[in-house]
């Protein structure tokens, strides 16, 4: 089941900033100082829950958010998002779906991090 857009879950998003190590490389980072708050709709897609110690749960979900939301194009790979009381890696880029005005959003994948 998913929720609307407009009336959709609270969740946000910490995009990516370039940052300088101590070796003088430039590393991408989730901009843990800069959070977006945004609603959208979460769509389960697939999981796998580990039975034996050692094995990993998988919990792959899809965020839908509206075209209008600021910073979007900062969201990549090094991403996050914090949503139901987890964080969780953006797995694939946000792709934009273009349609009316209604209807254009855009989504990604997030796999939920190990707790």
């Amino acid at each position: 089941m998913s929720y609307q857009r407009r009336r959709g879950q609270p969740a946000i998003i910490y995009p990516t900033k370039v940052v300088t190590d101590s070796r003088g490389s430039h590393v991408e980072m989730a901009d843990m100082d800069r959070p977006i708050p945004v609603a959208a709709v979460f769509i389960p897609q697939r999981s796998s829950r580990a039975e034996l110690p050692g094995q990993q749960d998988i919990d792959i979900t899809r965020m839908i958010v509206g075209a209008d939301v600021p910073g979007i194009e900062k969201v990549d790979s090094w991403s996050r998002v914090k949503w139901n009381g987890s964080m969780w890696d953006v797995v694939v880029p946000p792709a934009y779906h273009h349609g009316s005005r209604h209807t254009r959003h855009y989504s990604m994948d997030l796999r939920r991090r190990p707790s």
